[in-house]
């Protein structure tokens, strides 16, 4: 454990906390279709989680979803983020990506297990920077595959995050333990990637690698 305390500190020592590329900058952060789908209910009622098992909601959640320009006075952006933590508590999962609903930009909220309290934290355009050599197993559901679990292997036990937060205010953390997998559970839907890609990817290496 000493050893790996050590990785680290080195990743976090040579990773620093640069500049977050942004692929749109456009003065509207969302497209007319996304703000009649935002604003298509009360703050205060749940989206509808697009599932997987459905044809046209399977296309969105594997479409990758575009960084943006965070404005943090933007009424529609922080009516949408409302709306998806909403939608994450009434679901009662642990975290949720703006793809989830129907929206291809880069937004997730995470619950922070790691922190007092277990608060619920929302980050636009996360990156994870570095992921450590060291892995875990993650026992994983999702709200967009409908009753199926399945553990993974090959999440990395910690990950170097950079983001902005609600405010726009640039970040980076260290992230550890199983609040590390839900990142990056939450950071591949915004890349269109799903956890089941995961398992189906360890299946084929045990096929390919049989242990004898």
């Amino acid at each position: 454990m000493q050893k790996f305390l050590i990785v680290v500190l080195l990743i976090t020592t040579l990773v620093g906390c640069g500049s977050l590329s942004q692929t749109q900058t456009d003065q509207n952060i969302f497209s007319k279709s996304e703000q009649d789908l935002i604003l298509s209910g009360q703050i205060s009622e749940p989206m509808r989680i697009l599932q997987i098992t459905q044809p046209s909601d399977s296309l969105i959640l594997r479409m990758p979803s575009l960084s943006f320009k965070v404005q943090a006075d933007d009424q529609v952006l922080n009516y949408f983020v409302d709306r998806m933590l909403v939608t994450l508590q009434n679901s009662k999962g642990v975290g949720i990506a703006a793809p989830q609903v129907g929206i291809l930009k880069r937004i997730i909220w995470v619950q922070r297990l790691d922190l007092e309290n277990e608060p619920f934290e929302v980050y636009y355009n996360p990156e994870i920077k570095k992921y450590s050599e060291m892995k875990q197993e993650v026992r994983e559901g999702c709200l967009s595959i409908p009753d199926y679990r399945g553990t993974t292997q090959d999440r990395a036990y910690a990950v170097f995050v950079e983001y902005e937060n609600r405010k726009g205010q640039h970040k980076c953390e260290m992230v550890e333990a199983f609040t590390a997998a839900i990142f990056q559970h939450e950071i591949d839907h915004l890349n269109g990637i799903m956890f089941i890609d995961h398992l189906i990817k360890e299946r084929n290496n045990s096929i390919q690698h049989p242990i004898e």
